[in-house]
């Protein structure tokens, strides 16, 4: 298995009933593959994971796992505030044939940096899958901080870290803890060329839902050092990638599925719809231009 390149944090499609819609998500996923795409996140903070009840977090995993057919890696978001609920769910994922897990540090608990490594050493023990640390305190508040990562790199099954905090030092201390069995994953899509030019392996993407064919250019350019053709692809997307910063995620990317036949943008509260307006107009204009750009090249 390798996680590395071009990873998308899949959105999950919902039909106007607010149900599922997995032939939306089919789409999604035969978009992403056809882009590119090198691994995938299924019911991560991008695909709503903690509005899935359980039996919808199994039929869309199921379903990817299905779809994909071992072309790439499926990765399952499993991470849940409690440790003993994590492990119970990162067992679902492994029995539904997810190919690795990405857990996210346990949110509003708030635990002290001992917590956060004895809480991963248990889902890396107990899980059953290869295990992807997700820092991103926004969104926890709790920051897994990297002399905390370090000693976690030596459980076997801890294969790697998803990083959200974009700083220069956040990126260069990341960067010199990945080995060969242990990998950087930047998840900040408007700072992800510089984090792989530092030494990520790639990223963990929210823009690759619509343009993964621009956004796996930018990866292979990064990830080879080339710094000329990383500024070019980020220079084409980040229009794109500043105007989803309009609403909290993944309401903006939801907004777009429509345009490109990939779904609704139905939401579940508490999250709502983005409204019809001058932040609506600009995502299309993005990608719209993106999309004119591709054309010509």
């Amino acid at each position: 298995m390798d996680i590395r390149g071009s990873i998308c944090a899949l959105a999950t499609p919902f039909g106007d009933d607010g149900a599922l819609d997995l032939p939306s998500f089919g789409r999604l996923l035969d978009h992403q593959l056809a882009g590119g795409t090198q691994a995938v996140v299924v019911a991560g903070s991008t695909g709503e994971a903690h509005m899935l009840e359980h039996d919808e977090f199994e039929r869309l995993l199921a379903f990817a796992v299905e779809r994909v057919a071992g072309r790439v890696p499926v990765i399952a978001g499993t991470g849940e505030a409690g440790t003993a609920r994590t492990v119970a769910q990162t067992r679902r994922a492994a029995a539904l044939g997810a190919d690795a897990a990405l857990v996210v540090a346990p949110y509003y608990v708030r635990p002290t940096q001992e917590g956060l490594r004895r809480h991963f050493l248990e889902v890396a023990e107990h899980g059953g899958l290869p295990v992807v640390l997700y820092n991103v305190p926004t969104r926890t508040a709790c920051d897994l901080l990297p002399e905390t990562v370090r000693p976690l790199r030596d459980h076997p099954a801890i294969v790697g870290i998803k990083e959200a905090v974009a700083t220069d030092e956040r990126i260069q201390a990341l960067a010199e803890l990945a080995r060969a069995d242990f990998v950087y994953l930047s998840g900040d899509d408007g700072t992800a060329g510089k984090a792989m030019l530092a030494g990520a392996a790639g990223t963990v993407s929210v823009v690759a839902n619509l343009v993964p064919q621009a956004f796996r250019a930018l990866c292979d350019a990064a990830t080879s050092g080339d710094r000329e053709a990383t500024a070019r692809a980020h220079e084409r997307l980040d229009p794109l990638v500043q105007a989803l910063n309009c609403a909290p995620n993944p309401i903006a990317v939801k907004a777009m599925l429509p345009a490109l036949r990939l779904g609704s943008a139905q939401l579940r509260l508490p999250l709502l719809e983005l409204a019809d307006g001058p932040d609506r107009a600009r995502l299309h204009e993005a990608l719209a231009a993106l999309a004119s750009l591709a054309a010509v090249a």
